[in-house]
């Protein structure tokens, strides 16, 4: 069997999409398109264009700021990778033009217009950002010697271009330093596309929040192919762009999927404020760990009054939550910090971010981060308020509203969180899954569940025919849920496969979020063409896999043991690394597998001895059983039977589980 590393598929979770087929838009209520997905209903027309009449949508001050300070810009932006294949191309959004249509949230379309300006902008004095190069945005700030870079974006290849951008319009400066913000890989992953070339690369200063590498490597490890699974659907990866598909994540068009990498910091922020000298830049750091990500900073250029908010201010409602799965974030916390720059930086005349565009001036970026600030903490209280009323989590996310204050704001709209999952994430921060129902402490799985409800409904033309009718009445919410038990209960039901990707496509249709809309259509699109084949090439990670410490793997490894497999098994292995002078000692007892460093134990069954580089091979897929039975890069002493036992009680879960099927 296949040796492979969970942790490949946890780290590409974060990589949230690649370049899709860009489909025609179809006629307004016309026939599917290429995809299968319907017409926008009369129901959602009449919704969207509700949304439409009580939005100022007209107004202009947001695409003022994104076009503000326009160095330089070129008419497409499209990169390949090595292989030739695009990993990034504007021109596929070219449709995202004009009114908005029938099956796009008009204030979605709106933040799709703005995602979709690009190019190499100035911010401030000798602080500038290239927008559109990827999910992310790329600052650069002057300094005595060259350029600082902030935040380098997902892939080597987009970075590159991105630096070539500010090269060839503001002067071929050589790189000094880079920030990382925060530990998500859309702000790292890019490192090796800034970085020069040979022994100049350690002349490089690193600045990152303490636990970066940690994080970085390490989030979501062990949840990996579940995350992995769930974030095609967060992103909409197998989606085609198009009025009636993708359209946009809230935060950027999407990341690129090309080369991965990671540096190792050089200077860790770890308190605030701290304040440090960049290449004569005079820099105050915030240190934010908890907040948008495990480990993050924001910091304040002094000389120039410019405060970057990393990620922790956006222009849109950001997730306390991800749909695609992971640690709930800490709402009062993160309005914490936003309060606490507030304090400290209070005289800034601009705030940029990680992602989006800047806002100038004191009055306006004051404003700006009070209503961020507000709106986590407006979450945060009003959920604990309702709750200890007695109200359950589904009851919360039905009730909670933001004020007209800052609902009515774009920057607070929830075009990547919303304020119905996000509450759901405040009250799942506090007390967890269980709703205190006791109906709901252990209640029949779903597959087992769907059939007594159908049957209880009278059969599944009974059910049909109740879709049908929530349908007719634009109820696609209730449509959903009655169809999903009629296909968990009947899953070759073809009719109940259909009506339920068409409540789907309506669903998504009217979703100002941009994950929700991928969510929908992404279920609507497995129900008619199946479960997509994996969406990410193992072998780009191997930048990154190549900086795992060997503890991760091994803990990743012991989440796939099979338990029942492995009940009354005792094997004992030693792993020795060569080229870092490590060993450790594996141990499986009780159906549970320990990982310790330690010395060669004896009485191991087997000893293998291998490098740090031959076993990321392993988990990108590039070395198999053969190579690691007789490849010179590895050896073995003793048991290979007992080697073979024991990878034999490792699961090799793909990741193509089905979702919106039993």
């Amino acid at each position: 069997m296949r040796f492979r590393s969970v942790a490949v598929a946890a780290i590409v979770v974060s990589l949230l999409g690649g370049c899709r087929e860009e489909v025609a838009a179809p006629p307004a209520g016309g026939p599917p398109d290429a995809q299968g997905n319907s017409a926008a209903s009369q129901h959602t027309r009449d919704a969207n264009a509700a949304v439409a009449r009580a939005l100022p949508l007209a107004d202009q001050q947001d695409f003022e700021d994104a076009r503000r300070g326009l160095v330089a810009s070129d008419p497409e932006v499209v990169i390949e990778n090595a292989a030739g294949k695009r990993i990034w191309d504007t021109s596929a959004y070219a449709f995202v033009d004009g009114d908005a249509p029938d099956s796009v949230n008009p204030s979605l379309w709106r933040q799709a217009k703005l995602n979709g300006i690009h190019g190499l902008f100035e911010v401030a004095d000798g602080v500038y950002q290239v927008r559109g190069y990827d999910l992310s945005n790329m600052t650069i700030i002057e300094s005595e010697r060259g350029w600082i870079v902030v935040d380098p974006l997902t892939a080597r290849e987009t970075a590159a271009a991105a630096l070539d951008l500010v090269r060839r319009h503001l002067g071929a400066r050589p790189v000094v330093a880079v920030i990382f913000t925060h530990s998500h890989i859309d702000h790292f992953g890019g490192i090796e596309g800034v970085l020069p070339e040979g022994d100049e690369r350690r002349n490089v200063r690193i600045i990152a929040p303490r636990g970066f590498v940690e994080e970085a490597t390490s989030e979501n490890v062990f949840a990996g192919i579940a995350m992995g699974r769930r974030a095609t659907y967060m992103y909409g990866m197998p989606l085609s762009i198009g009025v009636r598909g993708h359209v946009d994540t809230g935060l950027g068009k999407q990341p690129a999927r090309g080369e991965i990498g990671i540096a190792e910091p050089t200077d860790l922020v770890d308190r605030t404020p701290q304040e440090m000298d960049i290449d004569g830049v005079p820099f105050i750091f915030q240190y934010a760990p908890e907040s948008e990500a495990p480990a993050e900073l924001t910091f304040y250029l002094p000389d120039r009054k410019a405060f970057c908010g990393a990620e922790i201010v956006s222009h849109t409602m950001h997730n306390l939550y991800t749909l695609r799965g992971a640690k709930v974030r800490d709402a009062l916390r993160w309005s914490g910090y936003i309060d606490e720059a507030l304090g400290l930086f209070g005289d800034l005349e601009v705030v940029f971010a990680s992602h989006h565009w800047p806002v100038w001036g004191n009055d306006r970026a004051v404003d700006y981060l009070e209503k961020q600030r507000d709106t986590y903490r407006y979450l945060h209280d009003q959920t604990l308020r309702l709750a200890n009323q007695g109200y359950t989590p589904q009851e919360i996310a039905d009730t909670l509203e933001l004020p007209s204050s800052l609902r009515d704001v774009f920057a607070n709209r929830g075009y990547y969180g919303t304020a119905r999952h996000n509450a759901k994430a405040v009250y799942q921060h506090y007390f967890g899954w269980y709703d205190g129902n006791p109906a709901n402490l252990d209640p029949p799985a779903p597959a087992e569940a769907a059939v007594k409800y159908v049957e209880a409904m009278g059969g599944g033309d009974a059910v049909l025919a109740k879709a049908r009718q929530a349908r007719d009445r634009g109820d696609d919410r209730w449509a959903a849920t009655l169809l999903n038990h009629l296909l968990f209960a009947e899953p070759d039901s073809a009719m109940a496969r259909e009506l339920l990707a068409a409540a789907y496509d309506q669903l998504g249709y009217r979703a100002e979020s941009g994950p929700w809309r991928d969510v929908y259509l992404t279920g609507a699109y497995e129900l008619r063409h199946g479960v997509p084949p994996a969406q990410i090439d193992p072998a780009s990670m191997a930048g990154l896999l190549g900086r795992l410490p060997p503890e991760l793997f091994f803990a990743s490894m012991a989440t796939r043991l099979n338990g029942p497999k492995a009940d009354g098994k005792q094997i004992k292995l030693n792993f020795v690394f060569t080229d870092l002078d490590e060993s450790y000692v594996l141990t499986l007892e009780n159906a549970v597998l320990h990982h310790r460093r330690a010395d060669r134990d004896p009485r191991a069954d087997a000893t293998v001895m291998l490098t740090r580089d031959f076993l990321v091979r392993l988990a990108t897929r590039q070395a198999g059983l053969r190579d690691m039975l007789f490849s010179d890069d590895l050896n073995v002493e003793g048991s290979r039977t007992a080697l073979l036992n024991f990878f034999s009680l490792l699961d090799s879960p793909d990741g193509s589980f089905p979702i919106v099927t039993p």
